[in-house]
């Protein structure tokens, strides 16, 4: 059989034609059906017909669960060698995020251990700070921005970015402390970069402010020491040591 006799004769076009749509026409038959359809168009409009027609029963049958046969068939017939557990990935993969959820939870514990740390190697100094308040500020994809360490003996914050920010000329990042009725108070402007000093509010405990807080302000910053104009771009709970 050719191409030339499928042309003349239309029944067999159409016998072929829904075979090929519907898969029972299989093997060397079908690699030789297709490759007619790509030197004649009309056979291509023929298959085109009868895909219209079947294809959308298809919306109307049931999903039929694979034999559980046809997985290792695959595989012996491409020659692929069954891993020994096949869910190992997915469950390193729960492992990591664990991990990392576990991570991200425990920076600020790590912080607060670190300079508990470095105050102890300071106490034959009687003028080591008495850092006993911390924070650890993030982004939104948990990437450490900056660390506060709060003074209460002297009354001082000190901040410093880890993760030098790159601030318009126009604008400029403002510090806030985040009270647990949710009210806000500003306490002061912050440098994108460095280490800077700032006045410590007497009454900024844990249980009163469990949250700071820095948005990207105006030049100078919001104007309204109680309600910020710009948006978080960083933030942390302030935890005591």
């Amino acid at each position: 059989m050719n191409l030339l006799q499928i042309k003349n004769n239309l029944a067999l076009q159409e016998k072929l034609a829904s075979e090929y749509v519907l898969g029972t026409l299989k093997g060397g038959a079908r690699r030789r059906f297709e490759a007619w359809m790509k030197q004649d168009a009309a056979l291509r409009q023929v298959v085109g017909r009868w895909e219209a027609h079947l294809v959308p029963m298809a919306e109307f049958t049931q999903a039929v669960a694979a034999p559980a046969s046809i997985w290792p068939a695959l595989e012996k017939r491409l020659k692929l060698k069954p891993t020994e557990d096949r869910w190992a990935y997915w469950r390193n993969l729960r492992e990591d995020l664990a991990f990392w959820r576990g991570l991200g939870m425990f920076s600020t514990t790590v912080a607060v251990v670190l300079i508990s740390v470095m105050l102890n190697k300071q106490v034959d100094q009687p003028a080591a700070p008495q850092n006993n308040y911390v924070a650890t500020l993030s982004d939104d994809k948990a990437q450490a921005i900056a660390v506060i360490t709060g003074d209460s003996k002297r009354g001082q914050l000190q901040i410093r970015m880890v993760t030098a920010q790159n601030i318009a000329a126009d604008k400029s990042l403002e510090l806030w402390a985040v009270g647990k009725d949710g009210k806000v108070k500003s306490l002061g402007l912050v440098a994108d970069k460095g280490i800077i000093t700032l006045p410590m509010p007497a009454n900024m405990t844990a249980d009163s402010v469990p949250l700071l807080a820095v948005t990207l302000e105006p030049k100078g910053g919001s104007g309204n020491p109680e309600k910020p104009s710009g948006p978080i771009i960083f933030k942390g709970n302030w935890v005591q040591i």
